[in-house]
């Protein structure tokens, strides 16, 4: 296939994916057909099949994309700084914008978590305690260190992570708070959260 073929089946890809993660999130994965999908981006029945195996790979592709995404900036934010306040700050920021900018992401990932097949359920739960773990580690280290104070590890880690989802629930860009905006002051409602000092 020559560059530009490539190219077109990449963007057409891309295109099948947005079409079938805003249809999941309408519908439902259960009640959107792949007819549906093909609709939403102008292919007719087996072209489709060209660019996608199957409906439950299209979900996969969205959550696999997700975890990944919210993964690698946890990273990049807690490998900014050594200070485990900052960190967890960062991660808290990291977390934030991703709900707000792919609220739709989100809401999918959440919702039809279900719908996977048992063995990309089992990754993607391992992928999320993965996740979860990041946030875990730095609240016992913040404690260790005589950084943060907290009743409960797991109860202030889930707490976190779940003002977070929040976010894409309600945040609408262009309203009152930007999504920068709204990343900061959830980073210091963590740290009220932890006891930071």
């Amino acid at each position: 296939m020559s560059t530009a073929g490539l190219a077109r089946t990449r963007v057409r890809r891309a295109d099948i994916v947005a079409a079938a993660l805003e249809l999941f999130a309408d519908k439902g994965y259960l009640a959107t057909t792949m007819d549906d999908i093909g609709r939403a981006v102008n292919v007719r029945g087996p072209s489709l099949y060209k660019h996608v195996a199957s409906k439950q790979d299209l979900l996969v592709e969205i959550m696999e994309t997700s975890i990944e995404t919210v993964l690698r900036d946890h990273r990049v934010a807690v490998g900014s700084t050594d200070d485990v306040g900052d960190q967890l700050r960062r991660a808290v920021e990291a977390h934030v914008r991703f709900h707000a900018r792919h609220r739709l992401e989100a809401f999918v990932g959440t919702r039809e978590l279900r719908h996977l097949s048992e063995g990309a359920r089992a990754a993607m739960a391992a992928r999320r305690r993965d996740y979860e773990r990041g946030f875990r580690v730095l609240v016992e280290r913040g404690v260790a260190e005589g950084r943060f104070r907290v009743g409960s590890v797991r109860l202030t880690t889930y707490s976190i992570l779940d003002m977070g989802v929040g976010v894409s629930v309600w945040f609408r860009d262009g309203e009152e708070f930007s999504v920068d905006e709204i990343a900061y002051r959830y980073g210091d409602l963590a740290m009220r959260l932890v006891g930071a000092a």
